[in-house]
């Protein structure tokens, strides 16, 4: 009989900045890629539209974390933006999948990224939710390396 080969779980998995790995994160949004298409036909040709591939885009990617004493340096990173200082803003990002024991599984990799949206915790005296912030990165390419 074939081994069984499950599918990894999604709530085992890591945050890699320039080298750096973070855990700690509630959520992490893969964005997506697509390629828009370029309708195309010379007057010679049959009265079928070809299609050929545009430019790629990349979604952004989405964070969510808890504060602690610990999480100020992503909104360090942001004001770096903010400040202007885009050469030292960005930063080689990879989004590392576990399997249930630890071990790296799968690995996307984004270029060239920076954050442009920072978002404060709501705070209510009547909950008892956990305050989490959340940061929209955008870079310019993706690729998956394992």
């Amino acid at each position: 009989m074939a081994e069984r080969n499950d599918p990894y779980r999604n709530f085992r998995f890591l945050l890699e900045i320039d080298g750096l790995v973070q855990a700690g994160f509630s959520e992490v949004t893969i964005p997506d890629t697509s390629s828009d298409p370029i309708e195309y036909r010379e007057g010679n040709e049959d009265t079928t539209v070809r299609k050929l591939p545009g430019l790629n885009k990349y979604g952004n990617i989405s964070l969510k974390w808890g504060i602690t004493d610990d999480s100020l340096s992503l909104f360090d990173w942001r004001k770096l933006v903010m400040q202007g200082k885009m050469k030292d803003a960005r930063r080689n990002i990879a989004v590392i999948l576990m399997d249930e024991e630890g071990n790296a599984k799968s690995r996307w990799e984004f270029r060239e990224a920076w954050p442009s949206k920072y978002d404060a915790p709501d705070l209510t005296a009547k909950g008892n939710d956990v305050a989490i912030e959340t940061m929209e990165i955008v870079h310019e390419g993706m690729v998956r390396t394992s």
